[in-house]
């Protein structure tokens, strides 16, 4: 469905976007996931049409964006982060008004815009004035309006900003939803979000494309799915040593705590389980356990390790 290959914006002497190549197959629902001013708007906007690019291309269900581009947008609806609405109409008006826009007339165009009002949540709404609607409702007014022509790609770019827990959840499952009958590509912040609703994350840092898997695999491959804490009331220095001295172990930090406890977290092999080696060791030497665990690596590890600046 999208085909980008050595895709670049400059402007002026910076480079928001070096040279990218990723691909989105057909009913894939992908998370586009970057730091701020990592290019993942700009890269958005150069997919929709709205930028052109410095260089490289960059295909929507086979036609190129840019030479082609009155074919790539009929394919693409678009959700920019600020939904730009028109305050004063109603929002049924306002639905047709746009499907109108994007060549609907007639019967086919009362028909899916009376779909849209149903499969966004907007019928109680349906009625009123733009401008009274709450930040949820809005959103929902610009999903509607990115559906409205029945596109076969979604983009949404940041399609969850400013809602809260209630309104989040209700969107996420409106996207899952959607993405049974479209592709998807989604640019967000909330990486919770990402592991629940996504096939897939793409991950751009500095205009350039650091990771591209499934969640699952991305997780499966940090360094903090190896990772395990051990709280002992112990001399510090020798269970450090006694730590270490495990087969899986690569690495051991103690931080010292009350009444003689020590807090220690331990690195190991990502496939392996040490806890049973670190419980047997603390029986044999008498040191009194309070909390051993494994870390569950998330989306948001794998963001920070891929991104940080240290």
């Amino acid at each position: 469905m999208i085909q980008v290959n050595q895709l670049t914006k400059r402007y002026a002497r910076h480079e928001a976007v070096r040279g990218i190549d990723f691909s989105v197959e057909r009913g894939e629902i992908v998370g586009f996931l970057g730091p701020n001013g990592a290019g993942k708007t700009t890269t958005l906007r150069m997919l929709t049409g709205y930028l052109p690019p410095t260089s490289g291309t960059a295909r929507v269900a086979g036609y190129d964006v840019f030479h082609e581009s009155i074919e790539a947008r009929k394919r693409i609806g678009y959700m920019p982060e600020n939904v730009p609405l028109y305050d004063d109409m109603r929002v049924r008006e306002y639905l047709r008004f746009r499907a109108g826009i994007k060549g609907l007339d007639g019967r086919a165009l009362r028909h899916r815009v009376g779909e849209v009002v149903e499969l966004c949540g907007l019928q109680s709404v349906r009625r009123k004035m733009i401008k009274t609607l709450s930040k949820g409702f809005r959103q929902r007014v610009g999903l509607a309006d990115a559906l409205v022509h029945d596109p076969e790609l979604l983009i949404l770019d940041e399609p969850t900003n400013g809602l809260d827990p209630n309104q989040i959840r209700q969107i996420r499952e409106l996207i899952k939803q959607l993405g049974k009958s479209h592709t998807v590509l989604i640019s967000t912040h909330i990486l919770h979000e990402v592991e629940m609703t996504c096939n897939r994350v793409i991950i751009i840092d500095q205009g350039k494309i650091k990771a591209a898997d499934t969640p699952e695999n991305l997780i499966g491959q940090m360094r903090a799915a190896g990772r395990v804490q051990i709280e002992l009331r112990c001399d510090a220095d020798l269970a450090t040593a006694g730590l270490n001295r495990i087969d899986q172990v690569k690495k051991v930090t103690a931080e010292p705590m009350e009444d003689g406890w020590n807090r220690f977290t331990v690195w190991v092999d990502s496939e392996s389980d040490a806890r049973e080696a670190m419980a047997k060791l603390a029986a044999e030497s008498s040191w009194p356990m309070r909390s051993l665990f494994r870390h569950v690596a998330t989306l948001e590890d794998v963001f920070v390790e891929l991104t940080r600046r240290d």
